[in-house]
Order: C-alpha cells, then structure tokens, then sequence
C-alpha cells in the first residue's frame, strides 16, 4: 500500500509544499506571498488561516483532493531542543511554538506545525513535524566549551542531514541506528559533524560557532582579534554580527558568493579566486578530520549534501584530503520535502514509532 502524504515548509514570503506517494512525488510548489499581504498580520503564527487557504487551493489545482490524504507533515519550528524523529503535533507543542521565550524568537518555520494541525484535524489524520532544527542528540562532553559561562548547543541543518544519512546508510549497506558517519551540509553554511550509531553526537554551529568559513559566514575565528574587532567602534553589535554572517567567508574575500561565477574563474586559472576557494575547502576536510577523532576513527563514510556539493572542484578537494579516513559520498542539494513526506511515511508503514513531543 501506498500512503500519500502532505509536507509543508513555511518561509518568510513562501510556502513549500509537496505531495507524495510514498516516495514518488505527486506535485511539488513553491506559494509566494507578497511581503505586504504577510505583514497585515501582525504576527508569524496568525498567518497560518491564510496559508492553509492557498495550501488546499494548490492541492486542487493540482487535482489531489485534500480526502486523499493519509497524513499531513510540517516543517518543525523552534520547538523544545529533543532527539531527532517523527513528532505528533500536539497542543504543548503549539504552545511553545507560539512562545518566543525559549529561543528569543519565532521563525516562520513554527507555522508548519499549525497548519499541518488545522489540515489533518479537519480530515481526521495524523500531523507530524520531521527533525527540526532544534534536534538535540549531543554527547554530554560535545557540550564543553572552554569557559563555564557558555555552553555549546546542538542547531543545525537537522532535517537535510538526517535524510541524507538515511540515504547514505542504505548505499553502504547498514542499518542507520549502527552506521558512524561524518555528515557536511554545505550551503550558505557549512555544518560538519559526527553521527554515531545513527544518532547526531556532535556538530558546528554554522551560523555564529564554529567550524569552517563558508560562502557568506566567518566560521571559527581567533578569539583576541574578534575581541578587538568588537571594541574597535567599527561597528554595532547588529552591524559586525550581520558581517559575520551574511558578509564574512567567500564574500568577504573575494566580494561573492556566486558558485557559477567561482567555478568559471576557477576553470580560467584566476589563482587568487582558486587560492581562497582552497582555503574554504581546507577548513572544510580540517573539520571532517576533527570529527573523525570524535569517531575514534571507526567512520563508515562522510557524506557532502548541500547545494555547494554540486562545485565539482570543491568535491573534488574533499575528496583528495579526506578519502583516506573513509569514503565520501557525494548528494548534492538539498530534499527537504522529501525529508518532510519520508518522516510520515515512516510512521505510517510501522517502519518508526511517532514520538510524543
């Protein structure tokens, strides 16, 4: 039997949303939403009437009626920091998704569980999240980091790597729960990390931890510059920590982060693009290598997924300084839907056990 399944995924001024049959795609969309449209709400979680309307609008344009469906999947938000898997969506759930005080905020991400809810409930069928990225499966050393005062917390690109390694684990042959891996999602962000018998042990904080530079972020930097840098009345704090994330890595070097043009002057001989391009890819086996100590060296593979996974010159690099630990497996881009739809799917054929939130 098959199960036909929704997955949603809010953004900002979109809304990602695909139904599957089992694994085989019956549509996928992407409903942009006007900026002012989405503002005259005054707040993320009140949009979600309104999203689910144009969500059973594209179903029927589509011609999947919504009484086809088995379950319906949202994108996790900032929920609690838990164990990867397949949640029911549940009112202490939306609770917290409507509280800003955990994380300091709400993410446009927190609507997928409200409008997974309000669609299932009115077909009487299960609603899930999948793997948000408040996934927290660290080993209690991984935590540690330096002074007392700070804390290293697990937040990653949770959803895209745990799908990979499930792919990963069936080309190698092995059961996920007992499979080691380095995962390496390379996007605007660059996570590394380890999973050991299928659970994230360990992993970089892409956005302001540490870890490699990438195309817009400054990675791991040495403590008494970035000191300096902060007192030195360049910036506000708002304006070195918008440098530091969107301005920093491959854009602070070369004034870009625009792969296509990177690998062409790459393929031209430009030696200063190649040198910095080099230098990232580096950082990046530096990382794998790191994470492969956490492993003790017992690594049934490393995997690269992400969209930079398609620059066959930063593949290729990889490769040559890391294939030695363990072969690496290359799966370019990214399959959040599919992660979505899979999650459900998942539970629907008994194959994992929902968890309670």
């Amino acid at each position: 039997m098959k199960y036909r399944v929704l997955a949603i995924n809010p953004g900002s001024t979109s809304t990602k949303i695909a139904v599957f049959d089992d694994e085989t795609p019956v549509f996928i969309k992407t409903l942009r939403h006007d900026p002012k449209q989405i503002d005259q709400f005054g707040g993320i979680i009140e949009q979600y009437d309104y999203r689910k309307g144009l969500v059973l609008e594209a179903m029927k344009e589509n011609d999947v009626p919504a009484n086809t469906l088995e379950a319906v999947v949202g994108r996790g938000g900032l929920v609690r920091s838990l164990p990867g898997g397949t949640y029911k969506v549940c009112d202490k759930m939306m609770a917290d998704l409507k509280d800003p005080a955990h994380w300091g905020r709400i993410h446009a991400s927190n609507l997928g569980a409200f409008i997974a809810d309000s669609i299932a409930s009115d077909l009487n069928i299960p609603a899930f999240i999948v793997d948000p990225v408040t996934v927290d499966e660290f080993d209690d050393i991984a935590r540690m980091s330096g002074i007392k005062e700070i804390e290293r917390k697990s937040l990653f690109h949770a959803l895209n790597i745990r799908f990979t390694a499930r792919h990963a684990a069936k080309d190698i042959g092995k059961p996920f729960d007992q499979c080691n891996m380095i995962p390496v999602h390379m996007g605007g962000g660059i996570s590394v990390g380890a999973i050991r018998n299928g659970m994230v042990v360990d992993m970089n904080n892409a956005l302001l931890g540490m870890g490699p530079f990438s195309p817009q972020r400054a990675g791991a930097l040495p403590i008494g510059d970035l000191i300096d840098l902060c007192y030195s009345g360049k910036w506000t704090k708002k304006e070195l920590t918008g440098y530091l994330t969107r301005g920093a890595g491959l854009i602070s070097y070369l004034g870009s982060d625009d792969g296509i043009w990177i690998e062409e002057e790459i393929r031209k001989g430009n030696k200063d693009v190649k040198f910095v391009h080099d230098a990232m890819c580096y950082q990046i086996s530096k990382e794998i290598g790191a994470y492969a100590a956490v492993l003790e060296g017992d690594v049934d593979c490393i995997f690269l997924t992400g969209g930079l996974a398609y620059n066959p010159f930063l593949v290729a690099e990889i490769k040559r300084r890391t294939s030695w630990i363990a072969q690496v497996l290359v799966y370019p881009g990214e399959k959040e839907m599919e992660a979505l739809s899979q999650g459900g799917v998942r539970v629907l054929k008994g194959e994992e056990k929902a968890r309670e939130y």
